[in-house]
């Protein structure tokens, strides 16, 4: 059960669409870097993936998409991918109103 002054803290409320778009264009513009270390990778996934901002799930879904078409991917970063994928599906269909697999779509399409 959670408290109604913990509410605030917990929970935030979803994207905008206008925030959405932004998020996708984010992704299609993405050309950051990815730690070759894979312990301090796997840490770092971890937090962002935890932190609640689905532009952090954003990196860390091409981050490893990145290493995934260089053939690199260990099993904590497919987890990893898979989690934040599905992270973003659930922000990007809820904003804009789509189906999880249209909002996956464009996601992936990018």
């Amino acid at each position: 059960m959670l408290r109604e002054k913990d509410l605030e803290k917990t929970v935030r409320k979803p994207i905008s669409a206008n925030k959405a778009k932004k998020l996708l264009e984010h992704i299609d513009e993405w050309d950051g870097k990815v730690k070759k270390e894979w312990k301090s990778r796997a840490n770092a996934n971890q937090v962002a993936m935890e932190g609640g901002d689905p532009f952090a799930y954003a990196d860390v879904y091409k981050g490893l998409s990145k290493l995934e078409a260089e053939g690199s991917l260990r099993a904590t970063d497919r987890e990893h991918m898979k989690k934040s994928l599905t992270l973003l599906v659930e922000e990007v269909s809820c904003a804009l109103g789509e189906t999880p697999e249209q909002a996956r779509n464009q996601i992936t399409h990018n």
